[in-house]
């Protein structure tokens, strides 16, 4: 959707609890009417750039960290025990636990991206099982729990951006190794879609399931660049 722009200058305001957006002065409330307030300057500068970006029309499309905040505001901040909960739902059935037992070049690829980053969980005492093909493999509750656990340092913002980043790869491994700044989001996506490119060499390329992975690249970037601009309150 795209709208007309009512507004000339997007700057940042002194708010109770951080900074908000001033639109022309008037400070911005997210879609259910809650204050827009943010408690990181680069945050909320790169939410105000975001604004001063648009042209004569507002394209929600390219301002995606507004996007995340306002789904932090109105509704992470609100139910973080279920989004936590959610996240390690992807980790009892984790991408990075279903293996392909063929052909053998796409098992090679797989594990070459994976093992490292179940090795990583490994040294923090989270230990999963992997299994070659999709029927369903119990992992350890007490892992699971760890995941929990792991998630518990993060505030809203940050949690907002892991589970986008859980979503968008299908991999709560990801997306924590991504917080916790051992993988890139480049590293993560790729290792993300080694199934989808190892196809597309196969068959070749799909116009749109090309344009959609590109609009999905720019979500998960925003993700990630959300998670960096919230690693030190301001």
């Amino acid at each position: 959707m795209v709208l007309k722009k009512f507004y000339s200058n997007a700057s940042i305001g002194s708010a109770a609890g951080g900074f908000s957006i001033l639109l022309d002065g008037k400070p911005l409330k997210t879609p259910l009417h809650a204050d827009f307030i943010l408690p990181y300057a680069e945050l909320a500068q790169a939410v105000a750039a975001e604004w001063n970006a648009q042209g004569d029309k507002i394209v929600p499309a390219s301002m995606l960290l507004t996007k995340f905040v306002n789904s932090t505001i109105d509704g992470v901040a609100k139910k973080m025990d279920d989004v936590k909960r959610d996240i390690v739902s992807y980790a009892n059935t984790d991408l990075l636990f279903y293996r392909a037992a063929t052909p053998p070049d796409l098992a090679e690829r797989q594990a070459r991206a994976y093992d490292p980053i179940l090795d990583w969980l490994k040294n923090r005492g989270i230990h999963f099982s992997v299994t070659a093909g999709v029927m369903p493999v119990k992992q350890p509750q007490a892992s699971l729990d760890a995941v929990y656990d792991a998630l518990e340092i993060y505030d809203p913002f940050a949690l907002a951006g892991i589970t986008s980043i859980t979503a968008m790869t299908g991999s709560a491994c990801l997306a924590l190794a991504v917080a916790e700044d051992y993988l890139s989001a480049e590293a993560a996506w790729d290792a993300a879609h080694i199934d989808e490119d190892f196809q597309i060499e196969q068959w070749g390329r799909d116009d749109d399931a090309t344009a959609a992975r590109a609009a999905k690249w720019k979500e998960m970037e925003a993700a990630c660049r959300l998670l960096a601009l919230v690693k030190e309150p301001a």
